[in-house]
């Protein structure tokens, strides 16, 4: 427990500070920390043994994460399936040592953290970007919370054992409660939305969408038979346990216009 409070504390005060300083410096610090937990995934399939669809796939993030104008391509989709041509052409140049396989899970790995960090960097660009960013942590800290706590005091029915044996029925439902409690009191000072009702809706879409991002998370993990998707941060595990929720939490909030 210790480690952990040391960790958290020390991610918080390097973190944190290049939030709010924005520009250049949190593109650089979200470059990289998307980097490693694309690597994170890669590991997990052992992917990396293959230098340059590895290579490949990260330059493919690099583009996902890139908020220009594109320099060859005309839209995103375009540069996308560039690199998705590039990886299936390696699979008839090693003669399928390097499988179709393969490449459908650097391409999908890449777009699932692409994506989540893309949409935490938009959230920071746009009016009232701060304000946004804050909300959607919180609304994950506050499920997380609200889920252990009330899963360890009243958890009785399992939610779902098979990929993540001690979250229960009752702590998801608590999570999402302890989530509107803290979105209504935040409401209160940073105003969101002019509805609170709206912020309540959203938030409660918010919140069961983070909890969905971290069981994803568990099952992925589960399927390779690892416990942690990395050792980067000590007492904690990896980049991807601990942006899991968020992976899923931005984007949902774009996607849906709460923010645009």
């Amino acid at each position: 427990m210790k480690l952990r409070t040391i960790t958290a504390f020390l991610s918080i005060i390097i973190f944190f500070p290049v939030v709010f300083i924005g520009d250049w410096p949190f593109q650089v610090v979200m470059y990289l920390i998307a980097t490693i937990g694309l690597v994170e995934l890669l590991h997990m399939r052992e992917t990396t043994s293959y230098p340059i669809p590895t290579i490949l796939t990260v330059f493919l993030l690099w583009g996902l994460l890139y908020q220009g104008e594109y320099i060859f391509f005309s839209e995103r989709l375009e540069f996308i399936m560039f690199f998705v041509l590039l990886l299936l052409a390696y699979t008839v140049l090693v003669k399928n040592k390097f499988t179709f396989e393969d490449a459908g899970f650097l391409i999908l790995s890449s777009i699932y953290v692409g994506l989540g960090f893309y949409y935490f960097m938009e959230t920071r660009a746009v009016d009232n970007g701060l304000v946004y960013i804050f909300y959607a942590i919180l609304i994950i800290l506050a499920t997380d919370t609200g889920a252990y706590f009330f899963g360890r005091a009243f958890g009785k029915h399992k939610l779902w054992p098979e990929i993540s044996p001690n979250k229960t029925i009752e702590g998801a439902i608590g999570g999402i409660v302890v989530a509107c409690a803290v979105a209504i009191v935040y409401q209160f000072f940073y105003p969101v939305h002019e509805s609170l009702i709206l912020v309540v809706i959203v938030t409660i879409i918010a919140s069961i969408f983070g909890q969905i991002g971290d069981l994803v998370e568990s099952a992925i993990k589960r399927y390779y038979n690892i416990k942690d998707s990395g050792k980067i941060l000590p007492g904690h595990g990896g980049i991807l346990d601990r942006f899991d929720s968020w992976l899923f939490v931005f984007p949902l909030l774009h996607f849906i216009q709460f923010i645009s």
